[in-house]
């Protein structure tokens, strides 16, 4: 909110970093104009520009499109030539038009390696001006005449499959963009096939390309998978032009050892690798664990002081069996009472 301040001016820079504005109140200032530009890149919901003496000029003409019957509803009104009122919602001006921009064709799918020729016509008043907005790998060349411009594109990489090319017409009242995604058909390709990894299940991650949609085949030692509910591919990730996911097993056993090879496949051909994957030890081959040193000498410990005690509860044995006969005299019930030895003694 920005109101009653003498604002004569908004930069075209001013909310380049507010992209998250949806609420503009400029109300009761001193704007003759205000350019489109300044919300290119906006989403907006709410602008208030009520009590500005904007002029009825072809570059305030966006704002009786844009507002529409809000215009009205804040009475919005600009000041003519000779210095008249009229609202805004009634503004009509020769050459002044909002520009126009067509693509064609509309749609390209092509095959890897092919060449393509795409033309934009612009319209509007003023005169627009055109421009196109790419990123791509592929070579291209503009070549533009007048209101008419011609993009060139050679030998096409799959790389650029799903990437936006398009034109824009923009002149003072607005502008107009016209655009297509690249549908690149070509082979499938993987470009990743990692090690068995553990997790709730456990997978083996891979990455692969390919236009249209390859079929997936795998191989455990040159045999096929055969997939069911313990083993089978999922796809977690689907990008422009890859498919991230795994080959995904659950509890695999020893009998899951060995040499998996993944097999990629569409209508403009193919590619395959292979990686190792080891669950399990097989059970035949288990070794017995080797005690490190520590617990050796603690087991010798242990079993010392179990022969010790052992000993010991013999000798009392001996002593409780014999000791009535001994010729000190001495009972074998005596060690269990407290009687003085003199007592019991002879």
């Amino acid at each position: 909110t920005v109101t009653n301040s003498k604002l004569t001016y908004v930069s075209k820079l001013a909310f380049q970093n507010n992209i998250k504005l949806q609420y503009l109140n400029l109300k009761d200032n001193n704007l003759s104009s205000l350019s489109w530009r300044i919300f290119r890149n906006l989403n907006m919901s709410y602008l208030i520009l009520s009590g500005n003496p904007l002029h009825c000029s072809c570059e305030n003409m966006w704002i009786k499109l844009w507002l529409g019957e809000e215009a009205d509803t804040q009475e919005l009104r600009c000041i003519e030539e000779r210095g008249g009122r009229k609202l805004l919602s009634r503004l009509m001006l020769p050459n002044c038009e909002v520009p126009l921009a067509t693509l064609s064709p509309d749609k390209v799918t092509v095959k890897e390696g092919a060449n393509v020729l795409l033309s934009c016509t612009t319209s509007g008043v003023p005169s627009p001006e055109l421009i196109w907005n790419i990123a791509l790998v592929t070579n291209y060349v503009i070549e533009t005449s007048g209101q008419i411009s011609g993009l060139r594109l050679s030998n096409l990489s799959s790389l650029d499959h799903n990437s936006k090319i398009s034109c824009t017409a923009e002149n003072i009242v607005g502008e107009k963009e016209s655009s297509l995604l690249l549908d690149i058909l070509f082979p499938p390709k993987i470009n990743k096939l990692g090690d068995a990894i553990p997790d709730h299940h456990w997978c083996i991650p891979f990455s692969v390309a390919g236009n249209p949609k390859p079929q997936f085949k795998w191989f455990l030692d040159d045999k096929a998978v055969m997939e069911d509910s313990y083993i089978t591919t999922m796809i977690h990730d689907i990008t422009d032009r890859e498919y991230h996911g795994c080959l995904q097993l659950d509890s695999p056993t020893h009998l899951y050892n060995g040499r998996y090879r993944l097999l990629v496949t569409n209508k403009y051909g193919s590619d395959e690798r292979e990686v190792k994957a080891h669950f399990m030890h097989e059970p035949w081959d288990e070794e017995p664990p080797v005690d490190p040193p520590e617990d050796r000498v603690a087991v010798y410990v242990v079993v010392g002081i179990a022969a010790v005690a052992f000993t010991g509860f013999l000798l009392m044995l001996v002593i409780l069996k014999f000791g009535g006969n001994s010729k000190f005299g001495i009972k074998g019930c005596v060690m269990f009472q407290n009687i003085p030895v003199e007592v019991v003694s002879r």
